[in-house]
This record gives C-alpha cells, structure tokens and sequence, in this order.
C-alpha cells in the first residue's frame, strides 16, 4: 500500500524580523524533516505549501509556531499518495502574496470572516448575498461557488482595477469574498471597504475549509491548487486534472479528451491551426481591428477618470503638496480649474480641496468630462496568430499603453476589444512613435513564459534607423550607461556614475547623399528609449526624433501627430523560442518608406 503524505498550507500575517537567519534556520530542519514544498517569509508573515510524513509535517508546525507572533497559525490538511513537490523553497519576499498597494496592513485589520458553516447557511436559506471570486482566471477555469461572480483577473495586482469596474450598486450589497485558502481575501477585504463597499466578509478559510466541512454544497467542480496535483475535488482528494507541460495551462476531462491534447506537446489553449486555417482566422481579426477604431474610440467624448496613488513619500501633505511631488510637469496653475470645478475627488468621490491632506496609499481621482484623445495610426498589422502569441506590425504614432493623452487610443485597449474576452497583454514595449513589430501573448500563462526571455536578455531583436550624419565606421558599439530615472517627458540620459549598463551594436547599411545613415542596430540590452539616447550621445541622433534633436518636445507626452514627420526607427527583426513550445521563430517586418 503506498504511502501517505501529509500536504498543508497555512499563512498567518505578523511583524516579523530576523528572516535571514530564519530562512537558514528553516532550510536546515525542513531538509533534516525530508519536508519538500514553498515557505514565503516576510516582515509581514509566513506563507507555506509543505509536504511530508505526518510526523515530521507535525514537528514542523510546533517548530514555526514558536516564533513569537505566529503562535495562532492555523494549517489546512489535506493527504496524497505521493509528493506533490518537487523541492524545498524558502524564499524572503516583500510581502507573502503580491498585492502592491500602500496601507493595507492584515496583521492590523481585516474584514469580518464568515465560517464556512454560516455561508452554506446563508446559501440554504436563499439570503441575497454575492459570492466573489477572488482568483485568477485560470483558477476559476476548474470551478468555483454556483453563481459567483469571477474579476477576470490574470494577476491578484490586478484586483484594484477589477475593484474598480464593479458597479457601484454593490457597494450597499452584502459581499461574500473568497480564495483557494484565505490570504488573498485577507489584503483584498480591507481593500474594498476602503473603496467604500460596506458589507464585506471573508470565507474564513477559502475554499479549501469549505470543502473540509461543508464538502462540495452550493460548489461546481473542483479548486485550483499550486502543485502537482493540480485540483482537489469537495473531498480533498487529488482529481484527473492535469497541466499542459507544454504551455503550463490546467486542462480538465474535457480538454483531456479534445484532438487537440497530445500529452505533453499540445493542447486547447496551445494547439497551432494548420496555415490556412490561421490565414483565414487573421482575416477575420483584421476586420475586427478595423471595426474597433474606425471610429476611433477615443474620438467621442467621454467622462474619464484618471486614478492617482499617493506614495509614501507624501503622507500629511496637503492635497496640492502632493500634486507638485507626484506630477511635477503639471505646472500649480493648472490644478485651479480642477479644484473649482470639484473634479478632483477622493475614494469615496468626495470633492478635495488644495489644503486637504493626504495619507500614504490613498486613491485619488481627477475627473476629466468630455476627454477627446489625439487621433492615432490604426493601420495595425497581423503577420502571425495561434492560441498562444500574437505577432504585430505596429504603426506609428500609437502608444501601447494608456498614459497622459491617450487612454482609449492605445494599442492595448484596440486588442481588449478585438480579442474579448481574452485579455492579450504585450510581452514588451515599443514607444507610441516607433514602428515595428510587438509580441502579444494571449494569456497570462504564456506572457509569463515569453516576458522572461526579454528581461534575460534572450531575444535576438534588430532595429532600422535612420540618423543625422555620416559615422566613420560601418560597425559600432555604444555602451554608456543610462540614467534610471526619466527627465522631461519621459526622456533618459547618459549617467555615466549612477546609470544602468546598456549596450548597442551598431552597423551602417547605407550613407545617404542628403547627410543621414541608414543603420541596423542591436539592443543588447533593454533599456528605454536605449537605441535613441546612445545614437544622440554619439553625435547622430535619429531623424525625426521629437526628445533628442535640438528643439525637441518638452512637454507632457512626446507623441508625435498624425502627418508629423515621422521617427525613423523600426523593430525590424526579432528571434524568440515559443512560449507554449520552445522551438526558435524568426519574425521580420516591411521596413517604412524612410527605409527605402
């Protein structure tokens, strides 16, 4: 009879200090104990998914609970018959489970928790409450409670914009909030009745205590768990679901079943279309881009209001204090209309005025009635579409993401709409007037897989330029360091104390008789605006540059205009391995007519 292992997970929020030595501490005994799994400490708790014999899972729990502070942490148990990690992490972190808001402060103050005895009660008796599902998409993909409302999250960071598309409605409503075993709810809770939801409780316990007493009443399917298990049904047992190891997405009977799965190669969310196939599903795209900005969204007035956290740095300053810190391109004079007109509001949407203080993590927003936005390029190529990338052939000017002028105008809304509901995200950035080719992943499984070999350094990518003057020598290296922080607009320096190591390779393919060079660079490293600020450092600044030539734009957003001449650079070429396969792909734009 095969052995049982003992699985728990626990979290418990508390100030802790020491954590290098601890983590030390914990290696040596889990590794003494044979315990495999994940231990995430910080200075605001313990997060762990531990495995092991019953005895040595028991020694480890008396163990941790002798740290002052987190005498009182509870484990949710769970058996298997084999070990479902594959190692012992312990990592330091800056919080336990990622959240990136300022202020909310668990060990201090969370929201009432509901047993999960008293929530089937409320579900029995038919009490109008809704039931949130806190997890990400992927987790709601296997189950979750009958009628609950999912956020379409990719990423619990994710949650405060999610919060805020919830309707206001809600926010009188009793809300019943809940996770895999808790520890989000915890951050999320405090969260939303700072956003003034007012009847908000947590599923003490998540799921995984739901199951433990109340088993599978008032739940569909089964719940999402961080390890090779993949699901754990009502009962706590192991299910038939697996991950794709090709693309790492959970697959369930149904999509075990599909033609579409071969084990370990391919799957639903990852399975290639045969090329007529995607030929003719990237004609169909291409019609849906063309009806989602023509007319272009950001075309017709609308009322749009623009979010501000106020850091740390800011905490007791009064109102226009914090405005001169956070946004100091705005010149004060600017903030009078606002102030008058009483667009400037806090959480609750209360109107702010200038002497009003501020604390650290407050949301403000500025109310802006009738936004029109900039027209932009929309003539957005399709060169390759499969169910896990996207590749584009981006026109210029068109930013990628919202920002100053621009929130309906940008790349990243055009793919919301024409992929709903999927969510593509770019797995890097090209700026709003460079040209050229943009990698988009389709979930968030594979830009977790594809952004990484851009931060690494993996990505083979070439650019076209064009520049002002004749560089003696075909090839050319730049290597001057830039500054991290941006100036005016944006832009970045030459910081040859404090800067960042950034390397161009530069090689000239044509000198022109009207005094510019045509180049092919490559970014060894990805710094922004890395090719720009290396060419103007060296004396050839790119033509049409509207940050770097003498003269250049210093205002709030360097984007150029429809009919401007443009900026002569263009992501070329780019080489990277397939996030759901691995296998290498080549990908190359038409060079713009200032290449020709």
């Amino acid at each position: 009879m095969p052995a049982v292992v003992t699985n728990i997970a626990a979290y418990h929020f508390a100030r802790l200090e020491g954590l290098r030595e601890w983590r030390a501490e914990l290696l040596r005994k889990c590794r003494a104990w044979n315990l495999k799994g994940t231990i995430l400490i910080s200075t605001e708790g313990v997060n762990l998914f531990m495995a092991g014999g019953s005895g040595e899972i028991g020694a480890f729990l008396t163990d941790i609970r002798s740290v002052p502070g987190l005498e009182k942490l509870q484990a949710k148990f769970s058996e298997s018959t084999h070990q479902p990690f594959t190692r012992l992490l312990v990592r330091i972190k800056k919080e336990i489970i990622a959240f990136g808001v300022e202020g909310i402060d668990p060990s201090r103050r969370t929201v009432p928790k509901l047993s999960p005895a008293e929530l089937k009660r409320w579900l029995d008796e038919g009490r109008p409450v809704t039931l949130l599902d806190t997890r990400n998409d992927y987790e709601v993909k296997l189950g979750t409670f009958r009628h609950a409302r999912t956020m379409g999250l990719d990423h619990f960071r994710n949650f405060p914009k999610a919060v805020s598309e919830l309707p206001d409605e809600l926010k009188s409503q009793p809300i019943v909030m809940f996770c895999t075993g808790g520890i989000r709810c915890e951050k999320a809770g405090p969260y939303m009745e700072r956003e003034g939801f007012t009847q908000v409780h947590q599923l003490e316990g998540g799921i995984l205590k739901y199951f433990e007493e109340c088993g599978s009443d008032h739940y569909e399917g089964e719940c999402f768990v961080f390890d090779q298990r993949v699901g754990l049904d009502p009962a706590l047992k192991e299910t038939s679901s697996a991950v794709c190891y090709a693309c790492l997405t959970p697959l369930t009977e149904e999509d075990l079943e599909s033609d579409r799965y071969v084990a370990g190669k391919s799957c639903p969310a990852c399975w290639k279309a045969p090329a007529d196939r995607m030929e003719e599903e990237i004609r169909k795209r291409r019609e849906i881009l063309r009806r989602v900005t023509d007319p272009l969204p950001g075309s017709v007035p609308y009322d749009n209001f623009r979010p501000l956290r106020v850091p740390a740095s800011c905490e007791d300053l009064t109102v226009m204090e914090a405005l001169r810190e956070v946004l100091p391109h705005h010149p004060p004079e600017t903030w009078g209309p606002v102030f008058e007109a009483g667009r400037l509001r806090d959480e609750n949407r209360e109107a702010l005025g200038p002497d009003d203080r501020v604390s650290a993590g407050q949301r403000l927003v500025q109310w802006v009635p009738g936004t029109l936005e900039p027209d932009v390029a929309t003539d957005i190529g399709i060169l390759y579409e499969d169910e896990a990338i996207i590749v584009l052939n981006k026109p210029a000017p068109l930013p990628m993401h919202p920002g100053g002028r621009y929130n309906r105008n940008t790349l990243s809304w055009f793919l919301a709409a024409a992929w709903h509901p999927q969510k593509p995200r770019p797995a890097h950035r090209l700026d709003a007037n460079t040209t050229g080719l943009v990698i988009v992943c389709r979930t968030r499984h594979f830009a977790s897989r594809m952004q990484p070999q851009f931060e690494r350094g993996e990505v083979e990518k070439h650019y076209l330029v064009r520049c002002l003057g004749h560089p003696p020598e075909d090839d050319f290296i730049c290597q001057a360091p830039l500054s991290a922080v941006s100036g005016d607009a944006g832009s970045r320096r030459i910081d040859e104390t404090g800067g960042l190591p950034s390397t161009t390779e530069f090689k000239v393919l044509r000198r022109n008789s009207d005094g510019t060079t045509l180049l092919e660079a490559r970014p060894l490293t990805g710094r922004t605006n890395q090719i720009r600020v290396h060419l103007h450092h060296l004396g050839w600044p790119v033509m049409g540059d509207p940050l770097y030539l003498p003269g250049g734009r210093t205002g709030e957003t360097p984007t150029l205009s429809l009919g401007d001449p443009p900026l002569c650079l263009h992501a070329w070429k780019v080489g990277f391995r397939h996030p759901a396969g691995n296998q290498w792909m080549d990908f190359e734009a038409t060079p713009p007519e200032w290449a020709g």
